[in-house]
């Protein structure tokens, strides 16, 4: 096995804590290795570690398949997986370890645990942190400022908006601005309002970001139409260049937000990543329309052209399959020895200089999926380069990296039988 894709189903997109039934997440996140970068299958395999569910509809149900029982404390769940971890080290040495859809605390808590030990990553964390930021990087040459310019709101404060925030941090260290200075142009968002300093029970995961500022009263996301002030109050306060999206909920982008953030700027940058699409914060419609068609949009989904005004805008999906298996083959063809965040940001560059002009022109951000392969190839071998000249490659440095990569990808043929 060169990958296991490993979930607790914890909390699946925005359809929270599926147990036994989230198998299928792992199942289709390897099969888009293949179908999106060419990383042959017979290496991947997918994997549920059932440690129960909180879900009760689930615990009831005579037909439910997995663990009838609670999620464990916290101490034992991280036990549990220290001893899967080291089976894996153990049977498969050259196994990169996928993450996915475990809560966001502990998504966070075993990157973090693990990510300087083994071959690992996240995906929900890096693989969304480098989508969305090679969304921005060309929402930039269309707004025309600089990533070290960008104040970025989010409204969301989990595992996703966390590991983005990270992420640009580390591409800010990259052009030099220190992480405490790269942290001040970020705001988060959350449940309970605004996070600040001096917070009550904040998460460690937070605190980072957590600026000297006025609490705000906590969010109700069952009455929107109380929460459009306070959220309009902080555009108005902090004047963000962009507003992220990852709060699944719904509609949270309303008319007045997003007038707000089209008077503080000429181009609004707006992602509204949440899925699926009911619980979109923005559909592209409603923000080109309000913004009367300054927006630079991304969503979650898939959506179709909007025409508008005379103009066809086409709005971009932040999809991760843009990253995560170009990442993937890299790793495989590399058979790197750690995973960074420099691999993920370099696979975001890597995607955005896939996109023309011209494309530019009609708001897309991301490049068409229909030549999916060739762009996952070009990407995988950038972040190839990068993991040679990281010294993190366990085979030899090939002459030519896009030909060193074509050599890995897997060809679905038939044999005929002899």
């Amino acid at each position: 096995m060169r990958f296991i894709c490993v979930t607790n189903a914890g909390r699946i997109l925005g359809l929270g804590d599926l147990g036994a039934n989230g198998m299928g997440i792992p199942v289709g996140k390897l099969q888009l290795y293949t179908a999106a970068a060419g990383v042959p299958p017979q290496g991947l395999l997918p994997m549920y570690l059932d440690a129960g569910t909180n879900n009760e509809t689930y615990l009831a149900d005579p037909l439910y398949v997995g663990l009838r029982q609670h999620r464990p404390p916290t101490e034992e769940l991280y036990a549990f997986v220290d001893e899967f971890v080291a089976a894996v080290q153990e049977v498969f040495p050259n196994c990169c370890l996928h993450f996915e859809d475990w809560t966001g605390v502990d998504a966070i808590a075993l990157l973090t645990r693990y990510r300087d030990k083994v071959s690992c990553y996240n995906d929900d964390i890096q693989g969304t942190a480098g989508v969305t930021l090679a969304g921005m990087i060309n929402a930039l040459k269309i707004s025309g400022g600089q990533l070290k310019d960008q104040r970025i709101l989010f409204l969301g404060a989990g595992s996703a908006a966390i590991g983005l925030a990270d992420l640009i941090v580390s591409a800010l260290g990259q052009q030099g601005i220190a992480p405490a200075v790269a942290r001040q142009q970020i705001r988060l968002f959350d449940t309970q309002g605004l996070v600040v300093a001096g917070r009550p029970g904040l998460a460690a995961h937070k605190l980072p970001y957590a600026h000297k500022l006025p609490p705000s009263k906590p969010f109700n996301h069952l009455d929107l139409a109380s929460e459009c002030p306070q959220i309009v109050a902080a555009v108005e306060d902090f004047k963000p260049t962009a507003l992220i999206g990852v709060s699944t909920v719904g509609k949270l982008f309303s008319r007045e937000v997003v007038e707000a953030m089209s008077r503080h700027n000429a181009r609004p940058i707006i992602f509204a990543l949440s899925n699926p699409t009911e619980k979109h914060e923005c559909l592209p419609g409603d923000a080109y329309e309000w913004s009367r068609g300054k927006v630079v949009y991304a969503g979650g989904v898939q959506f179709p052209a909007v025409h508008l005004g005379g103009q066809t805008f086409l709005p971009s999906q932040a999809n991760n399959l843009y990253i995560f298996p170009a990442v993937g083959m890299a790793i495989y063809a590399t058979n790197a020895k750690r995973v960074t965040d420099e691999m993920f940001i370099e696979a975001a560059h890597a995607v955005a200089d896939q996109v023309n002009t011209e494309q530019l022109k009609l708001g897309m951000l991301f490049p068409p999926q229909s030549n999916i392969l060739e762009v996952e190839i070009q990407t995988a071998a950038r972040v190839a380069k990068l993991v040679f000249d990281s010294g993190l490659a366990r085979v030899d440095r090939p002459a030519g990296m896009v030909a060193f990569i074509r050599q890995h990808v897997y060809k679905p043929e038939y044999q005929a039988l002899v």
